[in-house]
């Protein structure tokens, strides 16, 4: 559902995109019904593309120089093109998002854990929705549903019916 949400067309887009971005990073919000229903074709869509191309990957060697000065070679695994272009269009549709400490996690821990990488919501999407999606269209036989919405009351000052949107 395309609604205009009474905005322009660059603020509505920066509302979807925002939205979006906090749903694919926390799995879940709480909006307005009428952004929950565009927000959810937007995010399917999202979904969709990484479903689509996550598995595309192509491995290559890469020779390096250790400080000794002795070649080693490596496997690296790259996005083939079309991960690669679903990342891209991806990156355009949402934020990025910092990686924050877990609490109780030391500092050296947590760098470890960031350490390869840059964007993390993207590799969250490539990496943990578009594999378990994957697997339930493949379970289930169809694709897309991936959200869900419920209502819930009427918000206090101007009435509008409020939604909590979830990832299923």
């Amino acid at each position: 559902m395309n609604k205009k949400l009474g905005r322009p067309t660059e603020a509505r887009l920066a509302i979807m995109r925002n939205q979006a971005t906090d749903l694919l990073w926390k799995g879940k919000i709480e909006t307005t019904l009428a952004r929950a229903k565009s927000l959810k074709s937007y995010a399917e869509k999202i979904l969709t593309l990484a479903i689509n191309s996550y598995e595309d990957v192509v491995t290559v060697q890469k020779n390096t120089v250790n400080a000794k000065g002795e070649k080693t070679t490596r496997e690296v695994m790259n996005d083939g093109p079309k991960k690669l272009a679903a990342r891209r269009k991806i990156m355009s549709k949402v934020y990025s998002v910092k990686e924050e400490r877990q609490p109780g996690e030391k500092k050296s821990d947590f760098l470890a854990r960031i350490d390869n990488i840059k964007n993390p919501l993207i590799e969250k999407i490539f990496n943990v929705y578009a594999p378990k999606y994957a697997e339930r269209a493949k379970e289930l036989g169809q694709k897309g549903g991936y959200t869900r919405i419920l209502k819930l009351d009427l918000r206090k000052g101007d009435n509008a019916q409020m939604a909590i949107i979830e990832l299923i």
